[in-house]
């Protein structure tokens, strides 16, 4: 289990239980007695007040009115949640603008200086449009959790992207491209890339896509893509 996942499992399991152990929270999150204590550390350094009870029938107790005084969010799910607002927002349906560019200015004063630079390099290459009306939607699916992780070497660093890709007709094959920009044709968000192979920009369904991951070597070379005229930049130019 991840560091984060096993603190907030941590957290859930002493709000529920009142005083417990640091043994009892071992078998909780499945890890080493030496890991609970660092991990309530860190929970400490966060924010939560949690008191220790020595002696028989003591233990770890948190203060319920205690709460995190930073938000403990991943890289990943920053750039989610700032990339899939100012989609939104392009597209011209986003409710409550004012109150969500609060909140996101908020969010980027706390990313280091090397990760917001990260995050407008990211944004730079996000453009929305329409989807024509003849395109067929009927199965649509999922997007692969692991897909946004892996766009950020392939973005930021100029890395490879592999993955395996279904076509509109079911048939599966293992593809090796050049990622050059992110297109999002609500309510489908397609994979822009060139490839090799064929020697030309594809565009991928990013719900056809899996199992992807970035492919070492030097970084290829950025092109420029040309996109029909109602298709804009998230970020304008």
């Amino acid at each position: 289990m991840k560091a984060r996942l096993r603190q907030d499992a941590m957290v859930r399991h002493m709000r529920r239980n009142g005083i417990v152990t640091v043994a009892e929270l071992a078998r909780e999150v499945g890890a080493s007695r030496r890991t609970v204590l660092r991990d309530l550390g860190a929970l400490r350094d966060a924010g939560f007040v949690i008191d220790s009870e020595p002696g028989r029938g003591g233990g770890l107790q948190l203060d319920p009115r205690s709460v995190q005084a930073t938000a403990r969010l991943s890289v990943s799910e920053i750039f989610a949640l700032l990339i899939s607002v100012a989609s939104v927002r392009a597209a011209g349906g986003l409710p409550f603008s004012g109150l969500a560019d609060a909140g996101l200015a908020k969010i980027e004063q706390a990313l280091p200086s090397e990760k917001v630079r990260d995050l407008r390099l990211f944004l730079d290459c996000l453009y929305v449009g329409r989807l024509a009306p003849e395109v067929d939607i009927s199965d649509m699916g999922e997007m692969d959790p692991e897909l946004l992780p892996a766009f950020e070497p392939a973005f930021l660093q100029r890395m490879r992207l592999r993955f395996r890709y279904r076509d509109a007709k079911g048939a599966v094959t293992c593809r090796d491209v050049e990622p050059q920009a992110m297109l999002i044709l609500p309510p489908l968000w397609y994979l822009v890339a060139w490839d090799p192979s064929r020697d030309g920009f594809r565009h991928f369904r990013m719900d056809r896509i899996s199992a992807p991951e970035s492919v070492a070597g030097p970084p290829f070379r950025r092109r420029r893509v040309t996109f029909k005229d109602d298709v804009q930049p998230v970020r304008p130019r």
